[in-house]
């Protein structure tokens, strides 16, 4: 077996680390980035809040996925070939977002950032489809860590850096909204250079029929042992964490913090622990099995939600602020690595960007659903209280865990378990 610093330095894992980037870039830049372009803009809230909507391509990618299954360009390969269309797509209209008029013509704004959503989940189905069958499954551990990582530093870059880029206020070096989409466009070469410079896998024959494609890969999943216990795991995995983050900044608020102390704290610092905890995890996943990853990542993210308990108790602490963002992150990040290998180990290679594309869409309903109730359940109980429930909340999924060995995974033709 080769070590795990043989493994971080392999080829795939290069790959695997630029692909990351070029699917985190577009996120913000039609979310958060874009919301703050038209609130500089004066636009009003009302339209700003619509603007939401052009996110709905990432909840809904499952519905085209089977196309990228069936059908794929002559060049370059069954995945890497739609890879470069949407890489290329998001570099022509993230730029062409940067032309709009915000605060003339807004309808023509949204429908920019609407195609440049639907480009961006393209691009988001077939890398998962591709890094899946680009990696050997002791390696998704690491794999999915190092894209997370890569994932992490492009939101880092099309977010906060954007920001800081277009601050009249204090950067006196500030650019234009227009000069940063270029800029943001122009960071899409990094994703190109990946998809050339990575090796086309060997994937199983595509489905023969685009009826194939859409069926089969529902029937392939179903018909396998544990299939419904699997998709219960998959939505109460993070519920924890979804239900403890919820109104996280609320209660850092509600203590007294600033906003500036909380943003450079939960964005900066949490962002380097959550790298640095998928990193850890996919190291550690190299040398245990996954359903031992699942258990023990699991185990710590369900117990660091004590520690805003333990917020709650000190009150202002600025130190525990500190500890408790750092644990989060890193237990949170150890977790998504686990969570995220799994995914990956439930595809069959045949109909990989169809399965991981429902299966991700489901992922998603975990954190949108739990946050749903959390005012009620926090205004009801307290943030104490709040917090030790959304602790217990982990271990309905680390029960499931005990019919793992039941569940059959990958192409249905073998059951992973415990080595």
């Amino acid at each position: 077996m080769k070590s795990i610093l043989q493994v971080f330095a392999s080829r795939r894992m290069f790959v695997t680390l630029l692909l990351g980037f070029s699917a985190g870039i577009p996120l913000a830049l039609v979310g958060s980035t874009l919301q703050a372009w038209l609130t500089e803009s004066r636009v009003d809230i009302k339209t700003i809040g619509l603007f939401s909507l052009v996110g709905i391509p990432y909840t809904w990618k499952f519905i085209w996925s089977p196309i990228m299954d069936r059908f794929f360009p002559k060049f370059l390969g069954r995945r890497r070939g739609w890879m470069l269309i949407s890489q290329i797509g998001l570099a022509v209209f993230i730029a062409i977002m940067g032309m709009s008029d915000p605060v003339g013509d807004p309808r023509t704004l949204a429908i920019l950032a609407l195609l440049v959503a639907f480009f961006s989940s393209s691009q988001d189905i077939v890398i998962d489809a591709y890094r899946t069958e680009l990696l050997p499954q002791a390696e998704y551990g690491a794999g999915s860590g190092v894209y997370i990582m890569g994932y992490r530093l492009a939101m880092l870059t099309s977010g906060a850096l954007v920001l800081y880029l277009t601050d009249q206020v204090s950067n006196p070096n500030a650019i234009s909204w227009k000069s940063a989409y270029f800029l943001m466009a122009g960071t899409m070469i990094i994703g190109v250079i990946g998809t050339l410079f990575g090796p086309e896998p060997q994937s199983e024959k595509a489905p023969k029929t685009l009826a194939e494609a859409v069926t089969v890969p529902f029937i392939d999943f179903f018909k396998r042992p544990g299939s419904i216990e699997v998709l219960i795991f998959i939505i109460l995995y993070k519920l924890d964490s979804a239900v403890a983050s919820a109104l996280m900044t609320k209660f850092f608020m509600d203590l007294g913090f600033p906003k500036a102390e909380i943003a450079a704290v939960t964005k900066v610092f949490g962002l380097m622990a959550t790298i640095i905890g998928t990193l850890v995890g996919g190291a550690l996943m190299y040398k245990m099995s996954l359903k031992r990853a699942l258990l023990y990542f699991g185990i710590l993210q369900g117990l660091t939600n004590l520690l805003f308990f333990m917020m709650s108790q000190l009150g202002q602490s600025h130190t525990g602020l500190m500890v408790t963002i750092a644990g989060e992150n890193l237990t949170g990040g150890m977790g998504t690595a686990a969570y995220s290998a799994f995914i990956m180990s439930l595809c069959n290679k045949k109909f990989t960007a169809t399965q991981y594309a429902l299966l991700t869409s489901l992922m998603a309903m975990t954190r949108v659903l739990a946050g749903a109730p959390t005012g009620y359940l926090q205004a009801a109980v307290g943030w104490g209280p709040y917090f030790i429930i959304s602790t217990v909340l982990c271990i309905p999924a680390l029960l499931m865990l005990t019919r793992y060995d039941r569940w059959q995974l990958g192409s249905g033709d073998e059951v992973l378990s415990e080595v």
